[in-house]
């Protein structure tokens, strides 16, 4: 998956005007590593109306604490450059994708 946020991009990828799902994830955390593969289908599902991708939090603690990410996984949502939404834990990818739709 080639959707990486990190500090660097963080402001450019908001400013995109879009819907923007970001996953924040560690590689050793199992409950990241099993949805992996739902994020992944999702950013092919949605991509050129959302964007979709992934925050390790370990590479990118800043933002990790700015967003307040407590547990992992954690599924912010952005619209219009804002925070909307979050969704802690593993999710199945329908409630995902209804939270996706709810905001485009």
């Amino acid at each position: 998956m080639e959707n990486i946020v990190n500090e660097a991009n963080f402001s450019e990828i908001l400013s995109a005007n879009k819907v923007v799902l970001v996953d924040f994830w560690a590689s050793w955390c199992g409950p990241c590593r099993a949805l992996a593969p739902t994020i992944e289908q999702l950013a092919g599902e949605y991509q050129g109306r959302a964007y979709v991708g992934k925050c390790n939090v370990d590479d990118n603690s800043d933002l990790a604490t700015q967003f307040r990410i407590m547990s992992i996984p954690c599924m912010l949502f952005f619209k219009d450059g804002q925070l909307v939404d979050r969704l802690v834990g593993a999710q199945p990818k329908a409630a995902i994708a209804a939270k996706l739709d709810s905001l485009l």
